[in-house]
């Protein structure tokens, strides 16, 4: 109990909170409903989770496939070793959790047992970044900075609902270790709009602009695409350059974009200013000796507030009024 005192006292809706604004179309449960798509016609894949399943959309799969779904208990560590070793007996596994119990509780197995050894585990984990309102025991804003250093392992940061589906076909056919973000429950869908389809370790362009080239992943390019519309009012126009695979990271389509003159460079992401897409973005533009102006739209190195997502959203500056703000203030 000492653990929560002087915290705000949140309701479930904060924890389940849907990153959907109002009137704004959605899908339900894309990962859960893809998987057992998939699950139909692949014998090998199975399902495991610690006691998540009905909050990561795993409850879906457990209930087409009751036998080939196994409830690991509260036990992170126990989870990733047990998956390392279905896949050692030719299994597919598909592991739900948190975020956050995944990069902090269970890094070193995921490290040793899944990762050393090549095996072929998929890690789905909801509540990335700020996508919870219970403050950073469930706020996973450094997952993807403590994941980018493990050798072969694939990260990918979904947008939307399409995204989330197709990524969950594409990572079960990539063989080696994963690790992806996941949105649950009523996920957003926009990416339906620009002829869009995911590939594994490709950046796609969904839209170009003379002003400003936002480089983003996850959520974060939902925000971006509706930036671009609020800017335009101002005369400004934004391309949206969307990387939904952080790792490995399509570094030529980022340089060339990049390299385009007379453009401000801006990374959004989901996730603290450390070791993300923003400094993986950096890093490749330092090393091809391209140097646009560069800014970066994320979460402040800090432990962040508990509270309602709109107003954190705001306050973090990863909304879209925060956003465009931002952009609006660097091209002055």
């Amino acid at each position: 109990m000492s653990a929560v005192i002087n915290k705000p006292r949140l309701t479930t809706s904060a924890m389940i909170a849907s990153i959907a604004t109002e009137g704004q179309r959605t899908v339900a449960a894309p990962f859960g409903n893809a998987l057992v798509e998939l699950a139909g016609r692949r014998p090998d894949i199975v399902g495991m989770s610690a006691d998540l399943a009905k909050y990561t959309d795993l409850h879906l799969f457990a209930k087409e496939f009751p036998e080939r779904f196994f409830q690991m208990g509260m036990a992170e560590q126990l989870l990733m070793g047990a998956a390392g070793g279905m896949a050692k007996e030719g299994f597919t596994p598909f592991v739900t959790t948190y975020a956050v119990f995944a990069a902090r509780r269970a890094y070193d197995f995921i490290h040793q047992v899944i990762a050393e050894e090549n095996l072929n585990v998929k890690i789905v984990c909801a509540l990335p970044g700020l996508t919870t309102g219970y403050g950073p025991s469930h706020q996973a804003t450094e997952d993807i900075a403590i994941f980018r250093g493990v050798p072969g392992l694939t990260i990918v940061d979904p947008c939307d609902a399409l995204d989330t589906e197709q990524a969950t076909l594409a990572i079960a056919e990539h063989k080696g270790p994963v690790y992806m973000r996941l949105l649950r429950g009523k996920v957003p869908l926009v990416l339906d709009e620009y002829d869009y389809r995911f590939e594994l370790g490709k950046a796609k362009l969904l839209r170009d602009g003379r002003d400003v080239l936002v480089i983003s992943s996850g959520i974060m390019t939902m925000r971006a695409l509706e930036v671009a519309q609020a800017l335009k009012g101002d005369n400004i126009d934004v391309a949206v350059l969307h990387a939904p695979t952080i790792k490995p990271l399509d570094t030529e389509t980022i340089v060339r974009e990049a390299s385009r003159g007379g453009r401000l460079v801006v990374v959004a992401e989901n996730h603290s200013v450390v070791g993300g897409l923003g400094e993986a973005v950096a890093g490749t533009l330092l090393r091809a000796g391209v140097a646009p102006a560069f800014r970066q739209v994320a979460l402040p190195d800090a432990f962040l507030d508990a509270g309602a997502l709109p107003t954190l959203h705001d306050r973090y500056g990863i909304s879209t009024e925060a956003m465009a703000a931002s952009i609006r203030s660097w091209l002055r």
